[in-house]
């Protein structure tokens, strides 16, 4: 018996063999026939490339252009890659200039272009008015400069925008837009002598009216009047005002130390903090007693005057304590005067003026700026010379002369029932001291 179920299962077992090899054989055979028939058949079509995949395979062309730079940009088998032949890209400044006379000659002043422009100066004109910052220093000029061109905003009343026309807007650079008050200004890899020829190729047909900004000025001379203007608006949350005196002009010799006076006075804010170990004795004093949400002392310049003052937000609780701070850190300029302060000032400010050079595009800006102001361009190092010859006695002497029992001019808006009014600022401006 047990002999009988040995012979059982051993021929079970060979049975259990053989279909395996069968299986096995019929499985290759399959794989082998769908093989052929899928190099037979036609390839699905690929996917919809999406645009971030586009984007995608444009970066790793240009992965792979990096790694497998083309020999002629490289110099000396240097594992950096250096440009060699480079002189035909930056020897053509055509391309840099011949975009700007467009708008001079080329314009067409097209009545529907004209209409959509006229309402996107509306809708500036607007977004300009809900920031009390920029209205604000509006009034300023308003009230500082009555019945004079700089009492005007940039953006102009409503109404010229809605009537003006396209003779109008010809008349405006024909007599604007001379040779004698515009600077073509290029910084960067550009060559002058190319820039020049490429300027003066197109830009020949430009009026020769010789009337300068100087002649304009002339004719309405800008004139300071000590006024105030305040507008309550208790749904503001914070108080704005700005209190100014009369400045110096860009070419007055004063306006380098009023530069430097500023820097003394310094800005703030509540958000950035620090104030309570900064050198400007204004911004010490406000954020140790916390009565400003923010103040900014500034000085601008024009070419016949400017305006020299402080700017501050705050709480409507806090402005007569502001104010007080305000006034008597400014007067005090005419009076106590630190060698280290000035110091501190000179210093900070060069490092302003450099900062701000950083870039082709600043530089460009500060030679037309000054181009068009000066005449020329200040070096370096003749500005900071100007600077660092500014001690003490120059912040007690120019402050007395800008600053000491002189008229100012306020601008104020928002909750700003407590605000001091225009007597108290200008008993602030002088001490009776013996």
């Amino acid at each position: 018996m047990a002999m009988k179920n040995l012979l059982t299962s051993a021929l079970r077992s060979q049975r259990r063999l053989a279909l395996n090899r069968a299986a096995r054989a019929l499985s290759s055979v399959s794989a082998l026939d769908s093989a052929s028939l899928t190099s037979h058949s036609p390839s699905p079509t690929p996917p919809i490339l999406m645009p971030y995949d586009h984007s995608a395979e444009i970066v790793k062309e240009k992965l792979k252009r990096l790694e497998n730079p083309d020999q002629r940009f490289l110099k000396y088998a240097s594992p950096h890659p250096i440009l060699a032949s480079h002189n035909h890209i930056l020897s053509a400044p055509e391309t840099r200039v011949t975009t700007l006379p467009n708008g001079l000659r080329n314009s067409k002043f097209e009545e529907q272009r004209i209409n959509r422009e006229r309402d996107v100066i509306l809708r500036e004109m607007q977004e300009v008015e809900g920031q009390t910052d920029e209205v604000v220093l509006d009034h300023l000029h308003a009230t500082a400069f009555q019945y004079t061109p700089l009492g005007r905003t940039i953006l102009g009343p409503a109404q010229n925008i809605k009537s003006i026309t396209r003779k109008d807007l010809q008349n405006y650079i024909k007599t604007h837009y001379t040779a004698s008050r515009m600077v073509i200004a290029a910084a960067g890899a550009v060559k002058h002598e190319e820039v020049v020829e490429q300027v003066k190729k197109l830009f020949n047909k430009l009026s020769s009216d010789p009337t300068t900004t100087t002649q304009l000025v002339a004719k309405e001379p800008a004139s300071f009047t000590g006024s105030e203007v305040r507008m309550i608006d208790d749904d503001l949350p914070l108080a704005q005002f700005a209190v100014a005196f009369e400045g110096a002009s860009w070419t007055d010799p004063d306006s380098v130390a009023l530069m430097v006076m500023q820097t003394m006075l310094g800005s703030w804010n509540k958000n950035v903090g620090g104030g309570k170990h900064m050198g400007s004795a204004l911004t010490q004093r406000v954020a140790v007693n916390e009565i400003a949400e923010s103040i900014m002392a500034f000085n601008t310049n024009y070419k016949d005057t400017g305006l020299f003052g402080v700017y501050a937000v705050a709480k409507a609780d806090c402005l007569d304590d502001l104010s007080y701070a305000i006034m008597h850190e400014v007067t005090k300029l005419a009076f106590r005067v630190s060698d280290d302060d000035v110091t501190r000032a000179r210093n900070q400010l060069k490092s302003s003026l450099l900062l701000h050079m950083d870039g082709t595009s600043p530089v460009a800006e500060d030679i037309g700026r000054q181009l068009l102001t000066y005449g020329r361009r200040i070096p370096t190092a003749e500005l900071f010379a100007r600077i660092d010859a500014v001690d003490a006695s120059t912040v007690k002497r120019v402050a007395n002369k800008y600053i000491y029992d002189k008229d100012i001019a306020i601008s104020a808006i928002g909750p700003i029932q407590d605000l001091p009014d225009y007597n108290k600022f200008r008993r602030g401006t002088y001490w009776n001291r013996y």
